[in-house]
């Protein structure tokens, strides 16, 4: 026997209206996007911030250190050498600042040379590792999708870079070539880029067996783009890491040189420089003019470390909170 369906009540205009509104009022939860999800991560470690802040006041004053410096280290116009190897808090022969950091012994003020030595050393960290970061990524993808006689012969080359001493190889390379902000530079490059072609062919391997690689080759678009615009960007987490990192590495490695004369010419001191100034002077209680830049150094290099080993956890695909 089968039974009647039941008749539904009709809705009234206002429930209608109501309704309407209760429909209208919800909101399907949104999606956290990746990199809100790292920046919310990488909040949340307080070390991390504390890194990162120092970096960028760092930074914020080598960027402005001709406008917030009372004398520019690089116009030997302006340095006075009665005023070498002052004590820090001495006031200058004019009497029209102080020296708060000391000078050197060329009569630099520490304070105007140290922000201005951290632009170059800075500048070529971060220069350095932007362009290897680049040949070496391009390298490392071009590498994964050839596959094959291409793939062997790049690595084995990355390898073999990889295999040389970084300071012994920098120090050869800059005794033929000379000393020079764009020669260390290109030192720091050819030193560096095998990082990223190593790191960059891994992630690009497991990628280029993923589903959206093979649908791309069936739309007959074109190696390069594949590659550009569909494998790397999936690849960009650890690459980051990597090139976080390398910006310290790079500085400690232009620092090295130019403590053994190396580096920058004299009449552009960067930090490593500026502590080989003062080293010869060390013995004679006149501490602060390598102190003080080694002091900067040190900071610049732990706070970009802080900022690099919290990237390194959180893009992990097997950290866990």
């Amino acid at each position: 026997m089968s039974v009647p369906p039941t008749e539904m009540t009709p809705m009234t205009q206002e429930q209608v209206r109501v309704r309407v509104a209760e429909l209208s009022a919800f909101q399907a939860p949104r999606r956290e996007s990746p990199w809100r999800r790292v920046l919310r991560h990488f909040l949340a470690s307080r070390s991390a911030v504390l890194g990162l802040v120092i970096v960028l006041l760092l930074i914020v004053g080598a960027i402005a250190a001709p406008w917030i410096t009372p004398q520019n280290p690089y116009d030997l116009m302006q340095l006075d050498v009665l005023d070498a190897r002052l004590h820090p808090g001495t006031i200058n022969g004019l009497g029209t600042y102080t020296y708060w950091l000391g000078t050197d012994g060329q009569g630099r003020d520490l304070v105007s040379a140290i922000l201005y030595g951290l632009r170059i050393s800075v500048g070529i960290g971060v220069g350095s590792a932007l362009i290897a970061g680049v040949i070496g990524t391009l390298v490392g993808l071009l590498a994964a999708y050839a596959g094959g006689k291409v793939d062997t012969v790049l690595m084995r080359f990355a390898d073999l870079v990889l295999s040389f001493p970084s300071i012994l190889v920098a120090m050869l390379i800059l005794a033929y070539v000379g000393k020079g902000i764009f020669n260390v530079m290109a030192t720091l490059v050819v030193l560096e880029w095998a990082y990223y072609a190593r790191t960059a062919r891994g992630q690009a391997l497991v990628e280029r067996r993923k589903e959206y690689v093979e649908a791309a080759r069936g739309l007959n678009l074109s190696s390069w783009r594949i590659m550009v615009r569909h494998i790397l960007p999936n690849c960009l987490p650890p690459l980051i890491v990597i090139g976080t990192l390398q910006v310290a590495r790079a500085i400690t490695l232009e620092a090295t040189l130019s403590f053994l004369g190396l580096g920058v010419p004299i009449t552009e001191p960067s930090l490593g420089l500026l502590i080989s100034n003062g080293y010869q002077y060390m013995l004679s209680g006149e501490y602060w003019i390598s102190f003080y830049p080694g002091i900067t150094l040190l900071v610049v290099i732990v706070a970009i470390n802080l900022v690099g080993d919290r990237l390194r956890d959180i893009l992990n695909p097997r950290w866990q909170k």
